[in-house]
């Protein structure tokens, strides 16, 4: 059947017109919207953003992995950790590693528990003592800093029995405080994820498409006036303080404690072209910062980490480079690969086991049933 369209006036035929574009957009906008979330829970395990994997701790209040779950590559346990079971109360002949961070500890975007750094270092460890039976609990959450590290190690952790904490935490304290700091001087009243347009909360497609268009912005535009005054006393003083705490209550629930220096792709050996690609994550976060302006507070984050580690005695661990600033380890700024997971986790691995208060805690430790026949 033909449809004749000449007796349509001009007006009505382009109103025809608007109409079918409009409808062909909805339709590519559905089907690419589909597309993305049936490739979101593929991947992921979820059809939204990782928000959708948590719930909230009755007894802390804290946001913790919803227990149980399964997303993707990721499972967590029923006590809410991403990880294997963890025997409670803890066995007499144990020796149990927590792992304190945030979601470059939880590994949010590495591809399975057993590549998760946390696990690959009590594995490593493991390995060094096959004798004795150690396990771990990847305490890490996303978007966690070090005030929510204090509460879950007060209400979630300690209650665990660690023999060791490993603390590893720079870039959320960092994207909080410069906040605060650029509230101060006037140039900043929101977190970037506030200024999101209303189709963002419903939209995976548009989200990513915004939140890309926001970073590319970021990127052109990260060495003009205008971007924080950069105070660096200011600036580490919450986060040196917050961690001595941290560190010093971590100390009376564990024999061993190690900071562990933050790790980044951002270099200050890379060109600029480099450093402002390897800056996109912390751009996104932090846009009132410029390259130079990360480069620097990251160094002095580090710095406290360090400083920290001499005054309480802390075990440290560095060698934060050794992990390559390239987009083999990293996802973003500061997430790791697969790769960067195996990394990170031969460098913490190497600095325990060279550590002769932990192999005094493997000595004293009970040797399995297994080994004893």
């Amino acid at each position: 059947m033909r449809i004749d369209f000449r007796h349509l006036s001009r007006a009505q035929r382009g109103l025809l017109l608007a109409s079918v574009v409009v409808v062909m957009s909805v339709m590519l906008f559905g089907l690419a919207e589909g597309g993305l979330r049936i490739r979101h829970r593929i991947k992921f395990g979820f059809n939204w953003g990782i928000e959708d994997t948590y719930s909230v701790d009755g007894r802390s209040g804290l946001r913790i992995a919803t227990p149980g779950g399964v997303f993707g590559g990721i499972r967590i346990n029923s006590m809410g950790f991403r990880g294997p079971e963890i025997q409670q109360p803890k066995p007499p002949n144990t020796v149990r590693i927590a792992f304190l961070g945030s979601s470059t500890t939880y590994c949010a975007d590495v591809s399975s528990n057993d590549l998760a750094w946390p696990h690959l270092v009590t594995k490593a460890v493991q390995e060094t003592s096959p004798s004795r039976a150690i396990d771990y609990v990847n305490a890490g959450v996303p978007g966690y800093g070090v005030d929510d590290l204090i509460k879950a190690l007060q209400y979630r952790v300690g209650s665990l029995q660690p023999d060791v904490v490993v603390i590893y935490e720079g870039h959320n304290d960092l994207s909080f405080n410069s906040f605060q700091l650029a509230v101060k001087q006037g140039i900043a009243s929101k977190r970037t994820e506030q200024t999101l347009s209303w189709p963002t909360k419903y939209s995976l497609l548009w989200y990513l498409v915004e939140k890309n268009l926001m970073i590319l912005k970021q990127q052109r535009t990260s060495e003009q006036s205008g971007k924080l005054k950069f105070d660096e006393a200011e600036l580490v003083e919450p986060f040196h303080r917050e961690l001595r705490d941290l560190v010093t209550r971590s100390q009376a629930a564990a024999k061993l404690v190690a900071l562990v220096t933050f790790s980044t792709q951002i270099r200050p050996e890379q060109s600029p072209e480099q450093q402002t690609k390897a800056a996109v994550t912390s751009l996104y976060y932090m846009p009132y910062m410029s390259v130079q302006d990360l480069l620097r507070a990251y160094r002095a984050y580090n710095e406290v980490v360090r400083q920290v580690a001499e005054e309480t005695g802390a075990l440290l661990i560095t060698e934060e480079n050794s992990i390559p600033g390239d987009t083999v380890h990293f996802v973003d700024s500061i997430h790791f690969t697969d790769e960067g997971s195996r990394a990170q986790a031969q460098r913490v691995a190497n600095g325990l086991i060279n550590s002769p208060l932990l192999q005094g805690i493997l000595s004293q430790a009970p040797r399995t049933q297994s080994s004893r026949q």
